[in-house]
């Protein structure tokens, strides 16, 4: 078999690669949401979900 003829047969059984794509297809611009008040900022139980250490539990 030539490298043609296994060339052939690659290309038919795995195909050819994807087209690529541009980087500006890839990027997603969101507008930036407007700031909380503080008061509503605060919120204990939200707060631990995003800290979560050991030794602050215990206060140490």
């Amino acid at each position: 078999m030539t490298r043609e003829q296994a060339a052939e047969l690659r290309r038919a059984r795995f195909g050819t690669l994807p087209a690529r794509v541009a980087f500006e297809d890839m990027v997603e611009e969101k507008p930036v949401p407007t700031a909380r008040r503080t008061a509503e900022a605060h919120d204990p139980d939200a707060l631990a979900v995003r800290f979560s250490c050991l030794a602050a539990d215990f206060g140490l």
